[in-house]
C-alpha cells in the first residue's frame, strides 16, 4: 500500500474542515461576553473605563462579522492563511481589551488562552507557534503596560505585584502546557482516523478481489458445459466437412476459439484454482495465499505446521476471512521487507488456541519502538543505511498497524518481540534472530463448527474438451 493510495490528510488540509460560519459564531459569543463584562463593570461597579476605546475594539469585531456574514457564502470554509488570520485578530482585539481593563489585573487575562488553543488544534505547527509567540509577548507586555482600573472615587484596583507575576506565570505556562497538550491529542485523533480508514480501505479492497475470485471461479465453472459443447459439436463438425474446405475451416476457428475461451478463464481463475472454499480452506493454505505475492521477492519464505499439545494431526479447517489474509499479508511482507534471506511462518494449533509465528533473520525490531508497534504513525526513513535494508518499501508505517486492526477484529491477540539481540554480532545469534511477530486466536473464534465444516468446499473442476 503506497503513499499515493492511502496519504495521510496534511495539517494544511484539516484547516480547510473550519466552516467560516463556525468562526463567525464564536466570535459573536466573544463579543456579546465582553460587552456584558464591560456593562457590569461600568453600571453595577461604577468603574471608570475607557468606553471610546472599548467599545471601538468591539465594534471592529463587529463589522468584521458582519462583513463576514453579507459577503462570503454560508458553507465556505476558510483557508490556513484565512484561518491564522481570524484567530490573530481575535487575539489581537482581546489584548488590546485588556490593555484598556488592567492588563493582568483583569480576571478576565486568562481568556488569552482560546485563541491558543484553537489554533494548537486547527492550524499547523507553525501558524501555531507564531500566535503562541504572539501571546506570550503581550501577556508579558501587560504585565507592565496596561491602563488602571479605577474606581468612581478614583481608587485604583490593583492586585499586589506578587501576585501579578504568578498570574504571568501562571498563564504563559497555560499557553505552553495547554497548546501542546491539546495538539497532541488532536495529532494522535487525525492519525488513529487517517489509520482506520486506510484500514477500511485496505480491507474493502481485500474483500473486493475475494469476491472477483469467486465470481470468476463460479464463472469458469458454469461455463465449462456450453465450451464443452461448442467444442464437441465443432469437432464433429470439422469431421464431417473434409469435402468443404471453406466451411472446414470455420468449423476449426470455433474450435479454435473455444478452447482461447477455456485458456482465458483458466488465468483468471488461477487465484483461487486449487479450491471453492470461499468461506473457509485448510490453516496452511490460508498462510500460503496470504504469502502468494511475496514469494517472488528475492526472500524465502519457509511454511511449517505441526499440532501443539493435546491438538490432533490434522489441520484444522478455518475461516477464510479476508481480514485474516490481508492481515497475515502485511505481517508477512513487512518480514521479507527486513529478512535477509529467510522468512519462517509457523502454524501452531491444540485444542483451545490456534496460533501463527512470523520469524525472519533481519536485524529486528528497534528495542526503543517494540512498546509503539502497531501505533498509526507515518514513518519516514531516516538515511540511507535504511534505503539499503528496505529499498523496495514506499509505505507509510501503517502496515503494521492495519495487520494488527484486521487481525484484532478477528480475535486475534498480537504480540512482537526479538528473537535475539539486534545488537549482538551475527556470529552470537542463530538463523531466526531477527522480529518475532505471534499472533493467536481462540480457536472458536476462526474454526467453524463442524456442523459447518465443508459446506462448500470442494476443488474446482477445470475445464475439460
Amino acid at each position: 500500500m503506497t503513499q499515493s493510495e492511502l496519504g495521510l490528510i496534511s495539517e494544511d488540509q484539516r484547516s480547510n474542515w473550519i466552516r467560516l460560519r463556525t468562526m463567525i459564531l464564536l466570535r459573536w459569543v466573544a463579543i456579546v461576553g465582553q460587552i456584558t463584562a464591560i456593562t457590569v463593570a461600568q453600571r453595577m461597579y461604577n468603574l471608570q473605563l475607557e468606553l471610546g476605546l472599548c467599545y471601538l475594539a468591539i465594534g471592529v469585531s463587529i463589522v468584521g462579522n458582519l462583513i463576514a456574514i453579507f459577503v462570503f457564502p454560508e458553507n465556505k470554509r476558510l483557508s490556513e492563511t484565512e484561518n491564522f488570520l481570524m484567530v490573530m485578530f481575535d487575539l489581537l482585539q482581546l489584548c488590546f481589551l485588556l490593555y484598556l481593563t488592567g492588563g493582568l489585573n483583569n480576571p478576565f487575562s486568562l481568556l488569552v488562552l482560546g485563541p491558543v488553543t484553537v489554533s494548537a488544534s486547527v492550524l499547523t505547527l507553525r501558524s501555531t507557534l507564531i500566535l503562541g509567540s504572539t501571546a506570550l509577548i503581550f501577556v508579558t507586555l501587560m504585565a507592565n503596560f496596561h491602563l488602571p482600573l479605577r474606581t468612581e472615587d478614583g481608587f485604583i484596583l490593583r492586585i499586589p505585584d506578587i501576585f501579578v507575576f504568578g498570574q504571568w506565570i501562571a498563564i504563559c505556562i497555560a499557553l505552553l502546557f495547554i497548546s501542546l497538550y491539546s495538539r497532541r491529542i488532536t495529532l494522535e485523533m487525525h492519525s488513529m482516523s487517517d489509520a482506520l480508514a486506510a484500514t477500511q480501505m485496505a480491507l474493502s479492497r481485500a474483500q473486493k478481489l475475494n469476491d472477483l475470485g469467486g465470481v470468476v471461479a463460479a464463472a469458469a465453472h458454469e461455463l465449462g458445459t456450453p465450451l464443452a459443447t461448442i467444442k464437441l459439436t465443432s469437432s464433429e463438425l470439422v469431421d464431417e466437412l473434409e469435402d468443404k474446405p471453406e466451411l472446414r475451416e470455420d468449423a476449426e476457428l470455433i474450435r479454435e476459439q473455444a478452447d482461447r475461451c477455456r485458456d482465458i478463464l483458466r488465468s483468471m481463475g488461477r487465484a483461487g484454482k486449487d479450491d471453492l472454499h470461499m468461506r473457509q480452506a485448510p490453516l496452511i493454505e490460508v498462510i500460503r495465499e496470504a504469502a502468494e505475492p511475496h514469494q517472488d521477492r528475492g526472500k524465502e519464505i519457509l511454511i511449517e505446521d505441526g499440532p501443539g499439545p493435546g491438538g490432533e494431526n490434522a489441520q484444522p479447517q478455518i475461516l477464510r476471512r479476508p481480514e485474516i489474509i490481508h492481515g497475515l499479508r502485511n505481517l508477512i511482507q513487512n518480514a521479507v521487507d527486513f529478512a535477509r534471506t529467510s522468512v519462517w511462518v509457523e502454524a501452531l494449533w491444540t485444542e483451545d488456541v490456534i496460533s501463527i509465528r512470523i520469524f525472519d533473520d533481519g536485524r529486528g525490531f528497534p528495542p526503543h519502538l517494540i512498546g509503539r508497534i502497531g501505533d498509526p504513525f507515518v514513518r519516514r526513513r531516516r538515511g540511507d543505511s535504511e534505503k539499503k535494508a528496505r529499498p523496495e518499501y514506499e509505505g507509510m508505517g501503517l502496515g503494521l498497524f492495519i495487520a494488527k486492526t484486521l487481525l484484532e477484529r478477528t480475535g486475534a491477540e498480537l504480540s512482537f518481540a526479538n528473537a535475539s539481540d539486534p545488537y549482538q554480532s551475527d556470529r552470537n545469534t542463530g538463523d531466526r534472530k531477527g522480529a518475532i511477530v505471534e499472533v493467536v486466536w481462540p480457536r472458536a473464534l476462526i474454526v467453524p463448527p463442524p456442523t459447518l465444516q465443508g459446506v462448500g468446499v470442494g476443488e474446482n473442476q477445470p475445464f475439460k474438451a
